[in-house]
């Protein structure tokens, strides 16, 4: 698939799903490509933190590849860089905020150097022929998120990124109305949109109006106050540093993450009338009414700071009387982890404030009035619903179709969209995948050791351990050990009856291929008799003197 004289579009991630975006555009040989993020895993992997984008596709056409641009710094839309841009051997282009928190991951992995990274100045243009890629300022909750206008030989598109419409944001500008009017007036081909709160009926909300619910609910507290919130959203720790003013406390940061935000965004000009955080030991020795703690964990992760503090596992501690307020909304699948946490805090003593007791956080993607609103400005003849999980999208795209925008196209990842000319029209499928970053190494989602993995965690393992004499005969007793097969109480007889049915199964007059299957099966009929579990069996034929 090399694109002709014609204007391609093709996700590789983030269509059908929220996370991961990785969004390609092809034209006159050469393909454009506009964010490379990650998503985090769920229980369908074990062991596994992080699940990157499988890039074959891309990587098959490196030499066609002429740069990666970057919307803005969020996780699921830059995430990705530090494990697979140094393959991809192409420049990437982000504005200096963004470009920031991408050179801080780029020196962890230690591929400074390796990867070319410009900053684009906030409004500014880079020319990658064919393509013409301009930064178009949107307001997001994160600083220098961008919309990116991307003029082609075959007509313009414009890819809104991650946005909402905020006419009063705390950090950075609000997107210009004129601009967005005049990029409409040229004439845009194509809208590629988030469709993360398309069932919202009402818009977002200003991150000005969260200040109020803030320094309400931290003024009304009378022990230490913790707020956990994404450490990505500068904005949201602009208002904390006020709230923590106004309300006569000390600042505390746990979470290294939040430590980077911070540098990074001090370096680039913003949050630099933050007040300067206290160490966890002298946070602990001032009066509990003159502490705010802000900390990362505010989705259920048990290693990040909050879990850590629900658990007593950190320095810093809460008890009864504190309280805890989650100024973030619940990513959907994290509902469970999140209730662990907050049922510890309950344990604790320590009161909850949620976005349902108060009004502490806002959406920093567009409900339907700002999609609408945003169709108005642009008027593009094609809509492209991405950053979104299947009903999103669709629902996305009967919206456009109701307002009027002529064509709506509703993709998952791996559809080829032609756009122009004669667009839009799926011209071919293909292949998309996910990796899994699996301790330093990158192995495929689908692949036999995470399937090897899952098969273990659900049904366990035995380990089975056979002793061949030279003449083939068995040299003495099966060695039977099971690791998460629920045997329990009656484990010596279980092991005792599997070792024996590995034993009758044992024919020295098979080849070690058919004994070692023979095994096999007869110890996991055992296991499955016992337990109505399906244990991965492993058998070994040790050869003795």
């Amino acid at each position: 698939m090399t694109p002709g004289e014609e204007l391609l579009f093709l996700a590789l991630g983030g269509s059908g799903e929220i996370g991961m975006n990785v969004n390609l555009y092809g034209c006159r040989g050469k393909w454009l490509m506009a964010d490379l993020g990650l998503t985090f895993a769920d229980t369908d992997y074990p062991g596994i933190d992080l699940i990157l984008p499988d890039l074959d596709f891309i990587e098959q056409r490196m030499k066609d590849l002429v740069g990666i641009v970057l919307t803005h710094g969020h996780e699921d839309h830059i995430g990705a860089l530090p494990y697979l841009a140094a393959d991809l051997k192409v420049p990437l282009y982000a504005t200096p905020f963004t470009a920031g928190l991408i050179a801080g991951k780029l020196e962890e992995e230690g591929l400074t150097g390796q990867v070319k990274l410009n900053i684009v100045e906030r409004g500014g243009s880079i020319d990658l022929d064919p393509f013409r890629v301009t930064y178009v300022a949107l307001a997001h909750s994160i600083p220098e998120g961008n919309g990116l206008l991307i003029e082609t030989p075959h007509g313009n598109i414009f890819h809104t990124g991650d946005w909402k419409v905020d006419e009063t944001p705390v950090l950075g500008e609000a997107p210009s109305v004129e601009r967005l009017t005049r990029i409409g007036d040229d004439g845009v081909l194509a809208l590629v949109c988030d469709s993360t709160n398309v069932f919202q009926a009402e818009p977002s909300g200003s991150e000005a109006g969260v200040h109020q619910g803030l320094h309400d609910a931290v003024a009304a507290a009378r022990g230490r106050v913790l707020v956990t919130t994404f450490a990505s959203n500068a904005a949201r720790l602009e208002t904390i540093g006020r709230v923590a003013n106004e309300t006569g406390r000390r600042i505390c940061v746990a979470g290294r993450s939040l430590d980077r935000i911070l540098r990074v965004a001090k370096a680039t000009g913003y949050l630099r009338d933050f007040p300067e955080p206290v160490r966890f030991d002298e946070a602990m020795r001032l009066p509990r009414e003159e502490v705010l703690i802000i900390a990362t964990g505010g989705q259920g992760e048990p290693r990040a700071a909050l879990g850590r503090i629900a658990s007593g596992q950190h320095e810093l501690k809460l008890g009864e009387g504190d309280t805890v307020i989650f100024s973030s909304k619940v990513i959907p699948g994290n509902e469970m982890a999140i209730g662990r946490i907050m049922n510890a805090l309950g344990d604790l003593g320590v009161r909850l404030v949620t976005d349902r007791q108060a009004h502490v956080h806002v959406s920093g993607h567009p409900g339907r009035p700002e999609l609408v609103q945003m169709y108005r400005w642009i008027r593009p003849q094609i809509v492209i619903p991405v950053h979104g999980e299947a009903r999103h999208m669709a629902e996305q795209a009967r919206l456009a179709l109701s307002e009027g925008v002529p064509s709506a196209v509703y993709q998952k990842n791996g559809d080829i969209i032609r756009l122009a000319p004669d667009g839009p029209r799926k011209i071919g499928v293909e292949r998309t995948g996910r990796l899994v970053l699996d301790g330093d190494v990158i192995l495929p989602a689908d692949g036999s050791t995470i399937n090897e993995r899952r098969k273990m965690a659900i049904n366990g393992m035995i380990s089975v351990a056979l002793p061949i004499a030279r003449d083939g005969k068995l040299a003495g007793k099966a060695l039977v050990r099971p690791f998460g097969v629920p045997v329990e109480a009656d484990r010596d007889d279980f092991i005792a009856d599997a070792a024996d049915s590995a034993e009758r199964a044992y024919d020295p007059a098979r080849d070690t291929d058919k004994v070692r299957e023979a095994v096999r099966l007869a110890v996991r009929r055992c296991a499955t008799a016992w337990t109505g579990k399906k244990p991965v069996v492993d058998v070994m034929l040790v050869e003795v003197a």
